[in-house]
């Protein structure tokens, strides 16, 4: 693990800073360019707010525990406001694919590990490895690029709908006890939030994901083609059988580029739009 070695330091106002931009309002929503399609309604048998506190407590012992060894950035480390600025950008375009992301807590950690990986758990929930950043040398517009992959998995609740899935229809978190034979809605929680980090999503969430990412960063003036030149690298860097980490839980296609080419160009014109409109 290459675990980051800087002094702890207490910069409250830095995060306020990165949630008041998160917080400003977007513009008025417009058509979306790629065609996705409606979310999945399977969604709605597990309730929003059990899935996302489930995750918001794993998500807390996953830092607490990356600060105890040492490999959770401070707030001062520059490639961790990077990281917060570039999402602080991409955030606001979120909002027109699931309003219920404006209560969001959102939040962005910079974990120190040679793991080629990021995440957004259910609820804003960002973390990326420093793996990532560094083993594919990434320019922002393909930070961008990752970030708002994870994002869109989170805003479409990916995560809630493959649970309900899995669980069949009848899991309801509220009758979690008695489903899973468990004293406490906490243990069902606990079991949901380990579950989320290894939750593989479906061919059809990975391309949701791919152009709503694509879409979100067009509208937040990173270049589009940086989605390509993302997937390129992603690939390269699998090297044989054993991919990185992001792989395991991102499965890739022969298509998947073919896709995003396709639809580089419905976007670009919003790209166009957010480059004049931050001159």
């Amino acid at each position: 693990m290459c675990q980051l070695c800087y002094a702890r330091t207490s910069t409250t106002m830095q995060r306020r800073g990165f949630l008041a931009l998160v917080g400003a309002a977007a513009a008025t929503p417009a058509l979306a360019q790629v065609d996705v399609g409606p979310p999945s309604r399977v969604r709605g048998l597990v309730p929003a707010d059990e899935i996302e506190a489930a995750a918001s407590q794993q998500y807390s012992q996953m830092m607490a525990q990356a600060r105890q060894q040492g490999a959770l950035a401070p707030e001062s480390h520059p490639q961790l406001q990077r990281l917060r600025h570039v999402a602080s950008r991409l955030i606001p375009h979120s909002l027109r694919w699931n309003d219920r992301a404006r209560s969001w807590r959102w939040e962005v950690n910079l974990i120190g590990s040679k793991q080629i990986n990021a995440f957004c758990m259910p609820g804003g929930k960002i973390a990326v490895f420093t793996g990532i950043l560094e083993q594919l040398q990434l320019t922002d517009d393909e930070a961008a690029m990752v970030i708002g992959h994870e994002i869109a998995h989170a805003v479409r609740e990916h995560a809630r709908a493959r649970i309900a899935k899995e669980q069949g229809t009848g899991a309801l978190l509220s009758l979690g006890a008695q489903l899973f034979g468990l004293g406490q809605l906490g243990d069902v929680a606990a079991s949901i939030g380990t579950q989320l980090l290894t939750l593989r999503f479906s061919r059809e969430d990975e391309i949701e994901a791919d152009l709503i990412g694509l879409e979100m960063g067009a509208r937040a003036a990173y270049v589009p083609q940086a989605a390509v030149a993302l997937w390129e690298k992603m690939g390269r860097a699998s090297g044989g059988n054993q991919g990185p980490a992001f792989l395991s839980t991102h499965p890739t296609g022969p298509d998947r580029l073919a896709r995003l080419r396709e639809n580089i160009p419905r976007v670009s014109g919003l790209y166009q739009q957010a480059v004049a409109s931050r001159r």
